[in-house]
């Protein structure tokens, strides 16, 4: 009993030990558990003052950025392109509003909130947007397919009509947008020197494209910040565009309609393959007109062929035939080998030059030098050609302007073809005078004929109207004695036994010049021709000088005589009209011939 007690007492004890131990540690064990959680709050709290001390004090332009992304906005007001206008202002070029269909893809495939799923598309309201624009639906969602882009274009320049059939579709995603359209109110008439813009209103053809960045302006701009509501609270920035600049041409619109019409009816008439014409001023070297067929309207393009959009009056070069006669008369002038009233002996109608023919179409024996020009003489041109130092008749064609460009500096403009020799055989040299071995343009035989007008005073051509100086100043090319001795030789060209006949006006002095031209083909020249008459008017006082060029004729009337004279004189006649030139012929009766042509020209 006594050990049972002392084992009670023992056990009391260390109880009681125990108890003292535990009561003297818990305390110490709370006390690290809340130093602990104080530590770590404290070092939060620390931490998040040192992030934001970074992001405001040391570091707050990528927090100020994205703040911006959010809410500053540009917006630009609209821009139209500058206008181009004839001489007299009617316009040409204008520039109007327009609507653009643009989708946004993710909003066009949002998913639903509640179930997390991709919203299924209203496929009768895309079926309907397909079908106004002329698409495949298919076509449609796949422009729409992926929602990482944010922004695609699905039409551009829409009509009014459509625009507002899109907005009562009232598709999600599928939104509106303002931008301009160019139209063209003159249509094909103007097309090759006007030419046109993209669907992003940046010219690539003709003016609009030389001087796309003078038509071009640049929008107002206004950085605005909107609320969470996407409204407009407060405008940071204004920024005033530069406006577009107007252009005002030298074509007189008149004219050109004039021009236009009547070389679309030769061309069909005679089935040729294309046809130019180029009407200048000759005293100003001013373009009033310049048109080519075939044409294309510039408002609709889908269908057009690349071949109708050349320029050929300005690109594309052709060897002149006869039409190019008169510089070898000039440059023998000049020269001093003859006089105007000279006497060449062309008997017996042909000679051998280096192995080669030189011919007539028959025996003209000894004519004067303006009967050379009135019958289209290629022995007496030859032999007036030969008499003359070559590097002075060589010369004579540069400066007469026709193996450089023109000055008008359009687009696509060509030099001409020829090529330079050390040493002209005699045949070449003859060849030269009646205008083979040289290719030119039809703007810039127009050039050439011009000088001629004005007195032997070369002007560039110019298709701008402008108070500013030309870029080539005015050049006297020839003596202006000389110049008007051979204008008034080719006067005779449109008079009775003429090969120009048919290019008479009534009431009017023509000059000009036929040429009838094989077209080069591998080996020689083939059965095509090109058909020329170039000329200025009136004689008394010059006015015009216009070239017409019949690209291919078909048919029976191949002969420039049949073919470009009277298209010239349709031109000519309505032209001097419209500018209210008087008429210079002191004969009672309008002098009206009728007759054909007797040589290949």
């Amino acid at each position: 009993m006594a050990d049972n007690a002392n084992r009670r007492a023992s056990a009391k004890t260390g109880t009681s030990k125990d108890r003292q131990a535990k009561q003297k540690t818990s305390p110490m064990l709370m006390q690290w558990r809340f130093l602990t959680v104080l530590y770590s709050v404290v070092l939060v709290f620390v931490c998040l003052a040192a992030r934001a001390a970074y992001i405001q004090v040391i570091e707050p332009d990528l927090l100020i950025q994205q703040g911006d992304n959010r809410t500053i906005r540009i917006r630009d007001n609209p821009s139209y392109r500058g206008l181009i206008t004839d001489r007299h202002g009617e316009q040409l070029a204008v520039s109007v509003p327009s609507k653009a269909i643009w989708a946004d893809p993710k909003v066009v495939n949002a998913f639903d909130s509640d179930t997390g799923e991709k919203k299924a598309l209203d496929k009768r309201r895309f079926q309907a947007l397909a079908e106004v624009l002329g698409r495949d639906v298919q076509s449609l969602y796949d422009k729409v397919d992926n929602p990482k882009r944010r922004f695609v274009y699905i039409e551009r320049q829409v009509t009014p009509a459509m625009a507002n059939f899109v907005e009562e579709l009232a598709i999600p995603g599928i939104y509106l947008r303002n931008e301009s359209k160019r139209y063209y109110p003159t249509g094909e008439v103007s097309a090759h020197v006007i030419g046109f813009t993209n669907v992003d209103d940046k010219g690539i053809e003709g003016i609009e494209k030389l001087y796309n960045d003078w038509l071009t302006g640049t929008p107002d701009k206004r950085k605005i910040r909107r609320d969470a509501k996407g409204r407009q609270v407060e405008i940071i920035e204004q920024h005033a565009g530069e406006k577009a600049g107007d252009l005002m041409l030298t074509i007189d619109q008149r004219i050109q309609a004039l021009a236009y019409r009547e070389l679309k009816e030769a061309t069909l008439y005679f089935k040729a393959a294309s046809a130019s014409v180029v009407i200048v001023d000759v005293h100003t070297g001013e373009i009033l007109a310049l048109a080519n067929t075939p044409s294309y309207n510039p408002n609709n393009r889908k269908t057009v062929s690349n071949h109708r959009l050349r320029n050929r009056a300005i690109t594309d070069a052709f060897e002149p035939g006869s039409s190019l006669k008169p510089i070898a008369i000039l440059a023998a002038l000049e020269y001093g080998t003859v006089e105007k009233d000279s006497i060449i002996d062309t008997s017996p109608g042909w000679m051998r030059l280096g192995g080669s023919r030189v011919e007539d179409p028959r025996n003209y024996g000894k004519i004067s030098v303006t009967e050379i020009i009135q019958k289209s003489s290629n022995m007496g041109t030859s032999k007036l050609a030969l008499s003359v130092d070559k590097n002075f008749l060589m010369d004579t064609y540069y400066n007469m302007g026709l193996m450089s460009t023109t000055g008008s500096n359009m687009v696509g403009e060509s030099n001409g073809i020829f090529h330079e020799r050390n040493r002209w055989s005699e045949h070449e040299v003859a060849s030269l005078s009646f205008g083979y071995n040289i290719s030119v343009t039809t703007a810039q035989l127009a050039r050439m004929y011009a000088t001629i007008g004005n007195g032997g005073v070369k002007i560039p051509l110019s298709i701008i109207k402008s108070n500013e100086p030309a870029f080539e100043l005015p050049e006297r090319v020839v003596s202006h004695e000389n110049a008007m001795a051979v204008l008034e030789m080719m006067e005779t060209v449109t008079q009775a036994g003429g090969s120009g006949v048919k290019a008479s006006v009534p009431g009017y002095r023509i000059a000009g010049k036929t040429g009838t031209s094989r077209k080069a083909v591998a080996g020689g020249y083939g059965e095509e021709y090109v058909n020329i008459f170039a000329g200025i008017a009136p004689v008394s006082d010059p006015k015009i000088a216009v070239v017409v060029l019949i690209n291919e004729p078909s048919g029976d009337l191949y002969y420039a005589g049949d073919t470009a004279a009277p298209t010239f004189s349709a031109i000519v006649s309505g032209t001097l009209q419209m500018l209210n030139v008087p008429p210079d012929d002191d004969s009672k009766t309008a002098r009206i011939y009728s007759g054909g042509q007797d040589a290949v020209q």
